[in-house]
């Protein structure tokens, strides 16, 4: 039985890896340079004669393949593994040879494919000799550096089922036998007709760029859009739940309202009493029936709705930020979606994909780091330790924002949101300062000197621990630690 290999296949038959290495002509090169783009890529440098070029290794499952490469791919902010081994022992070493493997004739296949598609390179560095092994073979590719013994050094893909890892031997006909044992079929292999000019090396590099390049945008196209659809979808979810619970604090002034009717009528009331009636002069003075709690003095039960009213009002305010972070994430994520189909990078519709993941996380689900204090209209944001110092910088200020932190002593770091258009009160800086000094090592003392800047004056130090920054164009405020002022805060804490 016969086959005849199809020119639109997308692995290499054995008489095309013949003609790569043919014009490649790699004996002699210098290997200059190794680096790998990505995961299944291998590029080296190498120089000829004057002339330096790069040759692409692809072991990708898709497309495996070897072949002369002109376009530079980018190099990886960090090297990955296998380019790293390379380069500590082929680089600087010259090519001596490069041919395919031949399969002999045996009793069992007398007349064996002349090429097994698999490369060997013999390097010469040192004195030494290595051999870097490329199987070309889809699924099964593999590089493979093994010394003049065949002992590997180490595999690109380590399997060691296959024995294909370190201190094993490399008998690259073993696996060739093995996977043509019981085929039963004789191919006939022709090298294909490429579109375009130039060499085969030029057109197999132009045909897999397309062939990649077109496969890798849609499917990564469609990844993004998948998770930038669930994105979208949650955050609706979520304005949804949280416009029912800003509709729970319509009332909230009405708090404030009972904590004055009770004050104006304090002469009223006596401990012990579960309810008073009076009347409502912020409606007509109709009859309005309170409750109190009885262990608590009248004063106390008139503070305990401005209590409430302040955590309310906290509350409040913080669903509406919540509510204006998740409209601004669906505009955004609406945006990109609509932005895909014009999009042709792979890699940037990948890390697209990656990020709409982060989207469907509203600010509250994880919650606030560290302490929140109402100063209001101001929000005062405590960070108690160093990971929440960091966290609160990076996530939850902006440049407009105000920092506080104890002059001389280590302590928290105090943040507080400025609304668009407010300056800072006199009353809320005191607010900070204290905060400052009493969630620092200076509490003891009582007082204190506390610096404070916006947050975009504030610069990372390199090399220090995490979350420490350097202020700049900073002011200084002396405070004494007011104990009614820390209750006060302490009353309408959001932590």
């Amino acid at each position: 039985m016969t086959a005849v290999s199809t020119p639109s296949s997308s692995s290499l038959n054995w008489k095309e890896i013949d003609l790569i290495l043919e014009e490649l002509r790699l004996e002699g090169s210098l290997i200059q340079e190794i680096h790998q783009p990505r995961f299944d890529r291998i590029v080296l440098h190498l120089f000829r004669e004057g002339t330096a070029f790069m040759i692409l290794l692809s072991l990708s499952a898709r497309f495996p393949r070897l072949h002369l490469l002109t376009v530079k791919m980018a190099n990886p902010e960090k090297p990955l593994r296998f380019a790293s081994f390379l380069r500590a022992h082929i680089r600087g070493g010259r090519i001596e040879s490069s041919e395919q493997v031949r399969a002999p004739a045996t009793d069992t296949d007398p007349d064996p494919v002349p090429g097994e598609r698999i490369v060997r390179i013999i390097i010469q560095r040192g004195g030494g000799r290595m051999i870097l092994w490329l199987r070309l073979w889809g699924a099964a590719a593999n590089a493979i550096l093994t010394d003049q013994n065949g002992t590997i050094l180490d595999a690109f893909y380590r399997r060691p089922k296959k024995e294909e890892m370190a201190g094993k031997l490399f008998d690259p006909l073993t696996a060739a036998a093995s996977a043509r044992a019981g085929s039963g079929v004789k191919r006939v292999f022709t090298i294909r007709e490429l579109p375009g000019s130039g060499s085969f090396n030029e057109k197999l590099e132009a045909l897999f760029e397309e062939l990649e390049t077109k496969g890798d945008v849609a499917k990564a196209a469609a990844e993004a859009d998948a998770e930038l659809a669930m994105s979208e979808n949650k955050v609706l979810a979520n304005l949804e739940k949280l416009a029912a619970r800003l509709a729970e604090y319509a009332t909230v002034e009405r708090l404030r309202e009972m904590g004055d009717l009770l004050t104006s009528n304090l002469h009223l009331m006596a401990r012990g009493e579960r309810w008073i009636d009076m009347e409502d002069y912020f409606h007509e003075n109709a009859t309005v029936r309170v409750e109190l709690k009885p262990e608590l003095s009248p004063a106390q039960n008139a503070e305990r709705y401005y209590d409430k009213h302040r955590k309310a009002r906290l509350g409040k305010s913080k669903v509406q930020e919540e509510i204006e972070h998740l409209e601004a994430t669906l505009k955004r994520v609406q945006v990109q979606r609509a932005s895909i189909a014009e999009n042709p990078d792979p890699d940037a519709l990948g890390r697209l994909a990656k990020s709409a993941a982060r989207a469907r996380k509203p600010l509250t689900s994880e919650g606030t780091p560290g302490l929140v204090f109402a100063s209001p209209p101001f929000r005062i944001m405590v960070g108690r330790t160093a990971a929440e110092n960091d966290t609160l910088l990076r996530t939850r200020v902006r440049g407009n924002d105000w920092w506080f932190h104890a002059r001389d002593y280590p302590g928290a770091y105090v943040f507080v949101k400025a609304p668009a258009g407010k300056s800072l009160p006199l009353e809320t800086m005191l607010d900070a300062a204290t905060l400052a000094v009493h969630f620092s090592k200076g509490k003891t003392s009582g007082q204190g000197d506390v610096y404070y800047t916006r947050v975009k004056y504030l610069r990372r130090a390199k090399g220090a621990r995490r979350g420490t920054v350097l202020p700049t164009q900073e002011k200084n405020i002396h405070v004494k630690i007011d104990p009614e002022r820390i209750e006060r805060l302490k009353a309408g804490v959001g932590a």
